[in-house]
């Protein structure tokens, strides 16, 4: 049998994990539940199994049954990201979250099943493979950096030598129809920072303004003037954005308040541009807060990279695609997107390509809601052929 014939013998189990996962979501770093339903799940596999110190990740080696015996045989990587998100889930589904204002919003609990399911595809085949795989199950993609804390505990060296290969996949609850992988060359997902600013002035009654320094006008001064700047600052050729996510002052309409802070997430995809928005955002919020004769403090941090697909593993991957599931299942992305994922970290140090896979549970991807929604829906039916995807790019990759 093919390794998508044995996916799906297996996809109904690979469903029912990810359905129980999706009742447990934890966020973060610590995933006790999540850590140990997925140990469970792979304590009858022929694997290397350990723990993170810091953080509730799991690491698995499956040795090759056809490996050098000096330890010289390639190395894949496989990963899957398992935190959720702080949302609370609109009914919709039997198997809804446990957990209030948690959600696994953003299909993580489809990833963690698919990677379950391609070590289990490829402990079935250890004897056709000539090296090692590592399964890297990671907390905190969401905003944590956990897979930076993973490499920090050695994950790319698990298997006794660096990863030759690492691959991973996304799904998508909108925008991609279901069962289509989609992939391109170069980067594929925007470098993800962050700007935090605390404009500082000096209360006082609201009929009274001159009496005051106001930092509320000048921090909305501030949000509208970082759009001017991305127009005007920055090259039109080069692609970013910078949105406001949070905005916090006062406490009644009649009183001006000492201070006001606002935080924005900030998306490029080029290394120069980025360098140019951590300098110019900070520079327009003390140039205006001067203006005013009013105290700031911007802070500009950079979070997680840009993801880049090498070239060469983007076009293996889009072939295995269309070899195991058809010509028509993979879609090759014109443009990058401005989503960020902390797999870039791994892609830094390690050639590879990250795919989206479509999930939605409709014949309408555009009109869906996305991921990050509270009612963001994936159809798990797509889980086993993450799994075949995942595991066919490793016995691909350590053929004989």
């Amino acid at each position: 049998m093919s390794v998508r014939d044995d996916a799906a013998a297996i996809a109904g189990e690979l469903s029912e994990l990810r359905r129980e996962l999706h009742q447990i979501p934890e966020i973060g770093m610590d995933l006790p539940r999540t850590q140990e339903t997925v140990l469970s799940a792979l304590q009858s596999l022929p694997l290397e199994v350990s723990t993170g110190s810091k953080l509730s990740s799991v690491t698995a080696v499956l040795r090759g049954g056809r490996r050098a015996a000096d330890g010289s045989s390639p190395v894949v990587l496989l990963r899957g990201d398992m935190d959720a998100l702080p949302v609370e889930e609109s009914p919709g589904e039997e198997f809804i979250s446990k957990h209030v204002g948690s959600m696994h919003a953003c299909g993580h609990d489809l990833h963690t099943a698919g990677l379950v399911g391609a070590a289990r595809l490829l402990a079935a085949r250890r004897d056709e493979l000539a090296g090692d795989v590592v399964f890297m199950f990671q907390p905190g993609e969401e905003g944590w950096d956990g897979a930076g804390a993973m490499i920090d505990e050695g994950v790319l060296t698990a298997a006794g030598r660096k990863a030759d290969w690492a691959y991973g996949i996304h799904v998508m609850s909108s925008v991609l129809p279901r069962g289509v992988f989609a992939g391109r060359p170069g980067p594929l997902m925007a470098a993800s920072d962050g700007l935090f600013v605390r404009v500082i002035g000096a209360g006082g009654h609201g009929s009274r303004p001159h009496s005051a320094l106001d930092p509320v006008q000048c921090a909305a001064e501030m949000v509208t003037a970082l759009q001017t700047m991305v127009s005007r600052r920055i090259d039109a050729f080069e692609p970013n954005v910078i949105t406001v996510g949070t905005f916090h002052a006062g406490t009644r309409r009649n009183i001006i308040p000492d201070e006001a802070m606002f935080e924005a997430t900030v998306r490029s995809f080029n290394p120069e541009v980025r360098e140019q928005l951590a300098k110019y955002t900070v520079q327009v919020c003390e140039g205006i807060a001067a203006a005013h004769g009013l105290q700031v403090e911007a802070r500009y941090e950079q979070e997680y990279p840009v993801t880049v697909n090498d070239a060469a593993e983007a076009a293996f991957t889009a072939d295995a695609v269309r070899n195991t599931f058809g010509e028509e299942r993979y879609f090759e992305m014109p443009t990058p997107v401005t989503g960020s994922e902390d797999f870039s970290r791994v892609l830094e140090n390690v050639p590879g390509a990250y795919l989206f896979l479509g999930a939605c549970t409709t014949d309408d991807p555009d009109n869906a809601p996305s991921n990050h929604s509270p009612r963001a829906a994936f159809d798990d039916s797509v889980v086993g052929d993450g799994a075949a995807f995942l595991a066919d790019v490793a016995l691909r990759r350590l053929a004989v």
